[in-house]
C-alpha cells in the first residue's frame, strides 16, 4: 500500500473485488506530425455481476475513430513493484509499449521503445503529480502524469500499413477510483515547433466526501526546466470560453501561464469512461487540436510562445453544456476554476523513473 502511495504508476487495485476501476494513457505522435495515436489499458471491476473485465481502448486520432477491445478479467496482468502492465497479447511499460491488438476492421501489431523519459518531480511527502492527495483516502478519482515528454524509437503496423515513430513523441498519463469526475477539461502537447517543450493541463470538479472541490493540476517544461501550476502551490485560474475552445490563464507568484485552444469539432472521439461501475462512452476527446502557450515571469517578461500541434484535448460531463454556450462569467480564484468542470486527471512515476527536471 505505502509503496503505490509513494509510486502512482503502479497498480492499485490489488485486493479489490468492486466499484473500481484503473487505466494508462499512451498518446503518441510521429515525427510527420501525420498519425497521432493513444492506447489504453485497463481493467474495471464492476458494481453489477458481470460487468468486471479488462480492456484496450484503441484510438486513432488521425482518422477519428476508436474501437473498444473488451476481455476478461483474467487477462490483465500488472507487476507488483514496478511500472509494467498487459492486457490480452499488449504490454505496457515506462520503457516501451508492445501491441498486438485485432478488432472488427481493425490490426495493430509492434513495438516502440521509449527514450529520455521525462516525469513530474516529486517528493516523498508529495508523490507524483497529485502530490500529498494521493495519501488521502477514497477519493473518487485519482490520477497521474507518468510521463510528461519522451522520445519514441520503433514502428506500429496499422492495418498492413507501416508507420515509423521512429524520432516522435509520447506522453503517458493514468487515472484510477471509482469513476471519473461530472465534468473536465484537459489540454496536452509536447509536439511544439520552436523549442522542446511539453505541456499537460487538467481541470476538474472533483467530488469528496459529503462535499467537492474544484482544482487544477498544470505543468509546462521548456528546455529541461519545470513550471507547475497546481491546487497545490496555491496557483490561481481563469478560464474564458471561445465557442467550442477555450482560454486559460493561470498564475503563481513567479509566472503566468496562458494557453488558447483550437479544435475541428468533426476530429472529436467519443471514448469509453467509468460510471456506476460500468465504461459507458463518457469522454469526448481530439488528439488532433492546436494549443497555443505563452509563458511569462513576475514582471511579464516573455519566456516562451508557441504553438503545439497534435494536441490532445478532452471535455467531459457537464463541461459540455458550457462549451455548447451557456454563460459563465470569469473570475480569479485562488485553487480553483469557474467553469463546472466536473471530471479530474492527475498523474505521475515510479521505481526506475527516468530523468527528472529542475523545478522552480
Amino acid at each position: 500500500m505505502i509503496l503505490r502511495k509513494r509510486y502512482p504508476d503502479l497498480f492499485h487495485g490489488r485486493g479489490r473485488k468492486r466499484n473500481f476501476f484503473e487505466g494508462w494513457y499512451f498518446k503518441i505522435v510521429d515525427p510527420t506530425e501525420k498519425h497521432a495515436f493513444a492506447f489504453i489499458p485497463g481493467i474495471v471491476l464492476g458494481a453489477a455481476e458481470g460487468a468486471s473485465h479488462s480492456f484496450l481502448q484503441l484510438v486513432h486520432g488521425t482518422r477519428a475513430y476508436f474501437r473498444y477491445l473488451s476481455h476478461p478479467v483474467h487477462a490483465f496482468k500488472a507487476r507488483k513493484n514496478a511500472f509494467d502492465v498487459s492486457v490480452g497479447g499488449s504490454r505496457f511499460s515506462l520503457d516501451r509499449l508492445h501491441l498486438q491488438a485485432e478488432d472488427t476492421g481493425v490490426r495493430v501489431r509492434g513495438r516502440i521503445e521509449f527514450r529520455n523519459v521525462v516525469t513530474w518531480p516529486d517528493t516523498v511527502l508529495n508523490p507524483g503529480s497529485m502530490g500529498f492527495y494521493n495519501y488521502i483516502p477514497r477519493m473518487q478519482c485519482y490520477s497521474q502524469v507518468c510521463a510528461l515528454d519522451m522520445d519514441l524509437q520503433g514502428s506500429l503496423e496499422v492495418n498492413g500499413d507501416k508507420i515509423d515513430f521512429s524520432g516522435g513523441r509520447g506522453y503517458v498519463e493514468k487515472n484510477w477510483g471509482s469513476a471519473f469526475p461530472h465534468s473536465w477539461i484537459w489540454v496536452q502537447s509536447n509536439n511544439f515547433t520552436k523549442s522542446r517543450a511539453s505541456l499537460t493541463c487538467s481541470l476538474a470538479h472533483i467530488p469528496f466526501l459529503m462535499t467537492s472541490f474544484r482544482g487544477f493540476l498544470i505543468g509546462m517544461t521548456v528546455e529541461g526546466r519545470f513550471y507547475p501550476f497546481t491546487t497545490m502551490n496555491r496557483s490561481r485560474c481563469r478560464i474564458e470560453q471561445a465557442g467550442r475552445d477555450v482560454r486559460i490563464r493561470v498564475r503563481n507568484a513567479s509566472h503566468t501561464l496562458t494557453l488558447e485552444t483550437w479544435t475541428d469539432p468533426k476530429k472529436f472521439i467519443l471514448l469509453h469512461g467509468p460510471r456506476d461501475g460500468r465504461m459507458v462512452p463518457l469522454v469526448q476527446e481530439n488528439l488532433l487540436g492546436r494549443v497555443k502557450v505563452v509563458l511569462e515571469d513576475g514582471k511579464g517578461n516573455r519566456l516562451f510562445s508557441d504553438e503545439g500541434n497534435c494536441a490532445g484535448i478532452e471535455y467531459g460531463g457537464r463541461q459540455m453544456l458550457v462549451l455548447d454556450g451557456e454563460a459563465n462569467p470569469s473570475c480569479w480564484e485562488a485553487g480553483q476554476v469557474l467553469m463546472p468542470v466536473e471530471n479530474s486527471y492527475p498523474l505521475e512515476g515510479m521505481p526506475g523513473r527516468k530523468s527528472k527536471l529542475r523545478g522552480r
